[in-house]
């Protein structure tokens, strides 16, 4: 019987942009939910403040299908941010900007499959980097031996200074350090992939589920990934 899965949402992006893969899934035989995120959530986390909120919808989201399906662990799916985000939640470190919202979900037994969509794992960008560095020192890499990591990455636009590819070539190098690269139009490959994880490349997926084109999500791609979900 094919475990629960729980889809976290990106960055400032709401669990409508999902339910297409929400019902995918379904159709796989996954019982599917995601995240009921909206747009206005994120904003307690703009300029490198705490995720919190965000974790702590995510897990009475976890918590509420464990209970409904009387399971003891779950598929857990996070698209950009999300990915990093599920990071933390898995982890024992206490995290938060102060003493005094010092919070840990202690989740990984929860979890048997983590798969990162378009995740970028690193960042040189300010407001990114309080998080991403508290992950990474945390939790390097493919850190919970019992956790599944599944990292995908996207070779769709490689980055130039150029018309067209400016927007990829800036993310990129915001990113990685290095503009001229592949990736997905946001998040190059390199910063996509964890060390001891199961690292995938899709070639001609777009980073946003709302893009007209492929995203990670659309069912060429995700016949790829998903079956490695428990």
């Amino acid at each position: 019987m094919p475990l629960p899965i729980v889809i976290l949402p990106g960055f400032f992006e709401s669990a409508e942009a999902y339910y297409k893969l929400e019902k995918s899934l379904q159709n796989l035989g996954f019982p599917t939910v995601t995240v009921p995120l909206q747009r206005r959530d994120w904003i307690a986390t703009l300029g490198g403040r705490a995720v919190s909120p965000i974790l702590q919808q995510l897990d009475c989201t976890v918590e509420h299908i464990l209970q409904q399906k009387g399971v003891s662990q779950i598929n857990l799916i996070g698209h950009s941010a999300g990915g990093w985000i599920s990071r933390i939640y898995l982890g024992d470190v206490p995290y938060g900007k102060s003493n005094l919202n010092l919070l840990t979900w202690k989740a990984h037994p929860k979890v048997a499959t983590l798969v990162t969509l378009g995740t970028p794992h690193t960042s040189l960008e300010r407001w990114t980097r309080w998080n991403l560095d508290f992950v990474n020192n945390n939790y390097p890499g493919a850190f919970h031996l019992h956790v599944d990591y599944v990292c995908v990455a996207g070779k769709t636009i490689f980055g130039k200074r150029k018309f067209g590819n400016w927007l990829a070539y800036s993310s990129y190098k915001l990113t990685c350090g290095n503009g001229n690269t592949w990736g997905d139009g946001i998040t190059p490959i390199e910063a996509a992939h964890l060390e001891g994880a199961r690292n995938l490349i899709i070639e001609n997926v777009m980073h946003s589920p709302r893009s007209s084109s492929c995203w990670y999500g659309s069912p060429q791609s995700l016949s790829i990934w998903s079956q490695y979900l428990a």
